[in-house]
């Protein structure tokens, strides 16, 4: 270089690079180079590497951008790093897009103040707290009454279908362990017994405990009883179970009416924050009874859909603390998997979330275990947060990553560090940071960005001290604003 200021250049800086959409800069073209990553979607983060702006959904990734085969997403990291927060931030960018959003069981309240914030509905139950009834028709019900002929009757038979297995579900977590076939099949012919019987109102599970303790020809039949004492010791175990739903500690939520129904036109968290975490079995009953409760809903949206009877609508539900339901009893994980299977067919996106690995591979049975290692398989695609390095190659197994990819994943677990000046707890080094994973394609590194209105919605150590740090971010106040901040970028 020649000049004032010449001279030998031994380091030259990489110059300030700029992004935006093809609209945005079209006097600037052609382009220096195009996006590395996907910009379709609820906007995320940063890529760590490239900085490049990641937007990303499971609904958009499917259906406009069809980048993925099933409308599904699966979040492994350890607690207090950032998983609900992608959920949340997901939420509102799908709610501007009109798509409605679904907790259906928030076990810590991490997602109440957003979905008020978006002027949703919040279901709160819990011991003393509402309740529901796993025999009401529900939505089901609504949409029978609004078809006709065939459609009418496939419904009702799914509903009957969907309690019988609830009912089955619920047995198997107050047994810790699983109910027979033999028992599900008497289940089931009951309860459609118990829909012939005009009671006034939705039947209850002391309903049903009634009409299998009287005996009706068609339950005996089906147990093979010659007489009274027969079929008395046939159906004992099974009104064992059921007593303890209709007169133990689980009454109160499950032997009631239930408290308040879903409504599909805005989004619905129901908070059961108020169980007790020591509450194992009250806890699993309830949070498997609401996921049922959310998917028959929609089923029965759909139906009416399909009749010309509803708008279409898209779903996205937050199937949070999977972890809570594997371990609350015996053959639980084939319920979950039958209420999320068909996802796809019914218009619904769909969220799983659990801290580890473990948490699906050490079910005592081996089958239970195949069949939640399908959970992750069939999900579109992976969020994958910080975990410890005993866990990368049992991971490696269900999501291959490559050496570097699972490096990065452990760099991310390490715990924090104290601040030599404040004498504070820093925060954790891998918080927000996730590697989103597609199929085999190479995971995409990103680095979540809260904005400082945000903060209030997403704290979820409010009880804590140590709140969550925001760095280089500012704009507006209040939870309000931070649904607008985020809204702006779907």
């Amino acid at each position: 270089m020649f000049g004032p200021n010449g001279g030998r250049v031994s380091y030259l800086d990489m110059p300030t690079e700029y992004r935006g959409t093809s609209k945005q800069v079209c006097g600037l073209w052609p382009f220096v180079v195009g996006a590395g990553t996907p910009m379709m979607g609820v906007p995320l983060g940063r890529n760590i590497i490239t900085g490049a702006t990641l937007c990303c959904d499971p609904i958009a990734w499917f259906e406009r951008a069809s980048l993925i085969a099933n409308p599904s997403m699966f979040t492994l990291a350890k607690p207090g790093l950032g998983k609900s927060t992608v959920n949340r931030r997901m939420m509102v960018g799908l709610d501007f897009r009109g798509i409605v959003s679904l907790v259906p069981g928030d076990t810590k309240g991490e997602y109440t103040d957003l979905t008020r914030a978006l002027d949703g509905q919040v279901i709160q139950l819990g011991r003393g707290m509402g309740s529901l009834n796993p025999l009401d028709l529900g939505e089901m019900g609504s949409a029978a009454q609004r078809l006709v002929g065939s459609a009418r009757r496939s419904l009702l038979e799914e509903a009957t279908g969907r309690r019988s297995t609830m009912v089955a579900a619920l047995i198997s977590i107050v047994r810790k362990a699983a109910i027979t076939g033999d028992e599900e099949s008497l289940l089931g012919k009951a309860i459609e017994l118990l829909d012939d019987i005009d009671l006034g109102r939705p039947a209850l599970l002391g309903d049903l405990v009634q009409l299998i303790k009287d005996g009706p020809d068609a339950l005996r039949n089906m147990t093979l009883a010659e007489d009274e004492e027969q079929y008395r010791a046939a159906v004992k175990p099974l009104l064992k179970s059921l007593m303890s739903l209709v007169e133990g500690t689980l009454a109160a939520t499950f032997n009631r009416q239930t408290s308040e129904r879903l409504s599909l036109d805005r989004p619905v968290s129901i908070d059961l924050s108020s169980i007790p975490a020591s509450e194992k079995t009250l806890e699993g009953a309830v949070l498997l009874t609401c996921w049922a409760e959310a998917f028959a809903a929609i089923e029965a949206h759909d139906r009416l859909t399909n009749a010309g009877l509803a708008p279409r609508r898209n779903f996205f539900l937050v199937l949070d603390e999977l972890w809570r339901i594997l371990r609350a009893g015996v053959g639980l994980v084939d319920r979950v998997d039958e209420l999320t299977r068909l996802n796809r067919q019914i218009g619904i996106g769909q969220s799983m979330t659990t801290h580890s690995t473990a948490d699906l591979l050490s079910l005592p049975n081996q089958e239970d275990r195949e069949k939640a290692k399908g959970f992750v398989e069939r999900s579109g695609m992976v969020f994958l947060g910080g975990l410890p390095r005993a866990e990368m190659d049992a991971l490696n197994s269900i999501v291959p990553l490559s050496t570097r990819e699972r490096e990065l994943i452990v760099e991310w677990s390490i715990p924090p560090s104290i601040d030599n000046k404040t004498g504070k707890e820093m925060p954790p080094p891998g918080r927000g940071k996730f590697l989103v994973k597609a199929g085999a394609n190479p995971g995409i590194p990103i680095q979540t960005a809260l904005t400082q209105a945000e903060i209030q919605l997403n704290d979820t150590n409010q009880k804590w001290a140590n709140r969550i740090a925001v760095e280089g971010t500012g704009g507006h106040d209040g939870p309000d604003a931070a649904v607008r901040l985020a809204k702006a970028g779907a």
